[in-house]
């Protein structure tokens, strides 16, 4: 179910996209297209503010090496059983990506290596969109065997920041698969962090034909 997205001022865009305009006469790889701006408009709300926020991401990009993770065969190789971007997408054509819990350790990993896997699997799964037709993804955190020891609210709160400063209005949907009953403590504390428009995103999806709502049950691994 594809999200009513909110309607972008086109004044403003106008504007926004003249601000580009002299920054990518100066610098091409400053450029963003209207979908990436109208993205930027809808998060940031003012042009002044859209347009810091851009720069902002562009030169994050740039000192973070986001262009060379997709050749970081090691590390991609090392995380590969932490999250996956699939080949399907949902039933409106996110792709998706999908986070097997059971697999992670808070006390196991190292969060420097793990943040740039997970923005690895963002970048690849936002060139993945057909911006034409939906520009946001699909995140799934499948909670099947998950114990309180897979609970590492330091990840979390990067991939929130993350989705907010750099990959802003690109989450669609986050739905939430196989949560046991106790992660409803875990989840009082996570939602704390979020602001009332990514709360609304994430979904609590209780059943298999709750999950055919969204995507097709199927495609999701069981190799992971």
């Amino acid at each position: 179910m594809a999200e009513e997205l909110k309607p972008v001022n086109e004044e403003d865009l106008k504007l926004l996209k003249e601000r580009m305009k002299l920054i990518v006469s100066a610098d091409p790889a400053q450029y963003h297209n209207d979908y990436s701006l109208r993205r930027y408009l809808r998060a940031f709300k003012t042009v002044d503010n859209s347009f810091q926020a851009i720069i902002k991401t562009n030169k994050w990009r740039t000192e973070y090496g986001v262009a060379d993770l997709h050749n970081d065969k090691e590390l991609i190789e090392k995380y590969s059983n932490k999250a996956r971007v699939l080949r399907h997408r949902d039933i409106v054509g996110r792709p998706i990506v999908y986070i097997p819990a059971k697999n992670h350790s808070s006390s196991e990993r190292n969060i420097d290596e793990l943040t740039k896997f997970i923005v690895y699997c963002l970048d690849d799964a936002s060139k993945r969109c057909f911006e034409e037709v939906i520009d946001n993804l699909c995140i799934v955190f499948d909670l099947n065997d998950f114990t309180l020891s897979c609970m590492d609210y330091q990840m979390l709160k990067n991939l929130i920041w993350l989705l907010s400063r750099h990959y802003p209005e690109r989450l669609g949907v986050c739905l939430i698969i196989n949560a046991p009953t106790f992660f409803s403590g875990c989840w009082a504390i996570i939602k704390g962090w979020l602001d009332e428009n990514t709360a609304g995103k994430v979904t609590f999806v209780n059943s298999e034909m709750d999950l055919c709502q969204y995507l097709i049950p199927d495609i999701l691994p069981n190799d992971m």
